[in-house]
């Protein structure tokens, strides 16, 4: 494989994409309000919180096991606290790297069709699979360094905010850590999978955001699952999930080999 070459592409790709408003307002607004801005708040909100306001989490809290229960403050507030930035808002980890990859995808082949750039693309010396490869590059490694440095940047936030009133360090648990490492670059990869075919189809980026939008449904169904009560994100649950996430990216990807080979996108061009 052209190494050189791939990465010459994917640099390109992600330059291109990183000066765009389109992409770069998204990256830099959404993580920050997820994974900053909520937690901080959580955590201040527990100065006001009173006792009656817990009857908000009783669903979430008669759902947790027990030994999870037993560590946390009895203190009401912080306790409402606790569950909000451990439980509720924790997930949000998920949701940021999904919605980067899916931001950075669509602007691939979409983007490069309203550029003008396509034919430049098709005309070097790289294979078809050399393309694709820089492709999903381009948006996977930072999808995947932005929902690490957020998952860190949530529990320094989360251990500042909430942990330092409780007397210990809230974050990270062991499905935390999980979600972070594994779950969110696993299910970065589906995302931007299933919205490369979408954009190589679509005639404008704004089209490719629209329709790649549906793929944080899954995640979404996720965190209300586990806001209600009704599904608990488990260390084996987020493990099977993520093995599931790279299963359909691979099937994806196989099954919209043909639309992402170069005969097939020069197509776009006539």
């Amino acid at each position: 494989m052209n190494r050189r070459g791939v990465v010459a592409v994917a640099r390109r790709d992600l330059s291109v994409a990183m000066g765009s408003k389109a992409v770069v307002l998204p990256a830099v607004i959404v993580p920050v309000v997820l994974l900053v801005l909520l937690p901080g708040l959580a955590g201040i909100a527990a100065s006001f919180i009173d006792a009656a306001s817990i009857g908000d989490l009783e669903v979430l809290l008669d759902a947790l096991p027990a030994s999870a229960v037993a560590g946390m403050s009895p203190d009401p507030a912080l306790l409402a606290a606790e569950l909000v930035v451990v439980y509720l808002l924790a997930p949000m980890v998920l949701l940021v790297p999904v919605m980067f990859a899916a931001v950075i995808a669509a602007d691939g082949m979409a983007g490069e069709t309203e550029r003008g750039t396509l034919e430049g693309l098709l005309l070097t010396p790289l294979t078809d699979r050399e393309i694709v490869t820089a492709k999903l590059l381009a948006a996977w490694v930072p999808a995947t360094v932005v929902g690490l440095v957020g998952g860190g940047l949530y529990a320094v936030v989360a251990n500042l905010t909430v942990g330092t009133q409780v007397g210990r360090l809230v974050l990270p648990t062991a499905e935390f850590s999980v979600m972070v490492l594994w779950a969110g670059p696993t299910f970065a990869a589906a995302s931007l999978a299933a919205v490369s075919l979408v954009s190589v189809r679509v005639k404008t980026t704004q089209e490719a955001f629209q329709l790649g939008g549906v793929v944080v449904l899954p995640v979404i169904a996720l965190l209300v699952s586990q806001a209600t009560g009704a599904l608990l994100l488990s260390v084996w649950l987020l493990v099977v999930a993520g093995v599931v996430a790279l299963g359909i990216a691979a099937g994806l990807l196989a099954v919209g080999a043909r639309s992402l080979s170069r005969t097939r996108m020069g197509e776009r061009l006539g």
